[in-house]
């Protein structure tokens, strides 16, 4: 299986001028570092021990920063590589100032490459987040001694059952990890039945959030004064359009209403405008700085890393993602940041943190354009106690400690 697998990369590799050149122009290419991806750096690095951490893309790198920022706190700890695949995760990565912490992009997964990167960085510690298996990384990881860790690992149903087709080559790759840290008890019985040995259930650390970001931006509040506000966050494709009907319904009653629309994919915000526009909606983008009219209607986040600012003046937010059969967007930030969670029925990807929010009476499904209208209307003055915010606070330190003790052990 590796064969056929190595075979795929270098198929890859061969069409990568091809590939790499449709991705720049789309935007999900940065021209300036594609060739990371093949392991071409710039400069030479000194011999400091690395702890690597690699997580796919924008929610994966965010969920870890807390991890980064104890661990640079680690006098052991001379260097943090942390990879990613995405330019939107590169450029949250960004906006974070660490003095040991470095980012890079992933490095196209064959065994030439897997090599190349890790005899380049010398990680003493691999570390890759939720769903980040890469078998010739893995392999030569393990044929090298560096202890694998998957750290708030989540496997879902469907992606078991395409790893258990290849029973054999599953076994063969999962059982070089070296710990598992599952987010939840269907991927540790997962994990379990496809090899892994050593298994710690720590819990998902996209519970924790920070105190301190409850403080305000007063520039953007005074901005949206006079305006009644409500967020639609991780959008997708045909999510936004259902967002401006609401908007329509909602503005009939609330004459002054402001829909603040945060898009999971920023590349996509001209096709967004065109959409909602159609409709007869005005915007005003984040990025061109323009001052909202009376007459606007939809105010139109096209920046990453910024959401936490939206969620802290808006008292309900949408989670995009749930509409459509995606799965569903993580809805803990703004929850803990005082919003009520309206969601879609597909919420799979966070079925247990859902299903707290609804126990703790903050989140509400919804299915349609009438459904969605008729919660925002009741929550769009909801005050959340803060009792309930500290109780969030407390899950998510309690599982922030649990992976750092498991992570310390291999330091």
């Amino acid at each position: 299986m590796y064969f056929f697998y190595e075979f795929l990369g270098l198929i890859i590799v061969i069409f990568s001028p091809i590939i790499i050149l449709f991705r720049v122009i789309s935007g999900k290419e940065d021209p300036k570092r594609f060739i990371e991806k093949f392991c071409i750096y710039s400069n030479k690095i000194s011999n400091k021990k690395t702890i690597w951490i690699h997580g796919a893309s924008v929610g994966e790198i965010v969920s870890i920063i807390p991890v980064v920022k104890e661990l640079e706190k680690n006098k052991k700890v001379k260097r943090i590589l942390i990879t990613s695949s995405t330019t939107s995760s590169a450029l949250v990565f960004s906006k974070y100032k660490f003095k040991k912490t470095i980012h890079k992009y992933f490095p196209i997964d064959t065994n030439y490459f897997s090599n190349k990167f890790i005899k380049y960085w010398k990680p003493q510690l691999s570390i890759f987040v939720e769903s980040e298996i890469w078998p010739n990384m893995y392999k030569n990881l393990h044929l090298k001694k560096i202890p694998i860790i998957l750290l708030n690992a989540r496997i879902t149903k469907k992606s078991f059952n395409n790893w258990k087709i290849f029973s054999n080559f599953s076994k063969n790759l999962f059982n070089k990890i070296s710990l598992a840290l599952p987010q939840n008890f269907e991927t540790l019985k997962y994990l379990k039945t496809l090899g892994v040995k050593n298994l710690r259930i720590a819990g998902n650390l996209k519970y924790y959030g920070e105190k301190k970001s409850h403080k305000t931006n007063l520039n953007l509040k005074n901005k949206f004064k006079n305006r009644q506000i409500w967020c639609a966050a991780s959008t997708h494709q045909n999510e936004e359009l259902l967002v401006g009907k609401v908007h329509r319904k909602i503005k009939l009653i609330k004459k002054n209403l402001l829909t603040i629309i945060i898009p999971r994919h920023i590349n996509r915000s001209d096709v967004i405008i065109n959409d909602l526009k159609k409709i007869g909606l005005k915007i005003v983008t984040h990025s061109s700085l323009k001052k909202i009219n009376k007459d606007t209607d939809i105010y139109l986040v096209d920046a990453y890393g910024e959401a936490s600012m939206f969620y802290k003046i808006s008292n309900v937010t949408f989670l995009g993602g749930s509409l459509i059969s995606h799965g569903g967007q993580n809805p803990l930030e703004p929850a803990r940041l005082g919003n009520y969670i309206v969601h879609g029925p597909n919420i799979q990807n966070f079925k247990e943190v859902y299903t707290m929010l609804g126990n703790l009476n903050i989140s509400s499904k919804v299915n349609n354009v009438f459904n969605m209208q008729k919660i925002i209307l009741k929550k769009i003055k909801y005050k959340q106690s803060r009792l309930l915010n500290q109780k969030l606070f407390s899950i998510g330190k309690k599982i922030l400690i649990k992976n750092l003790f498991e992570i310390k052990k291999y330091i």
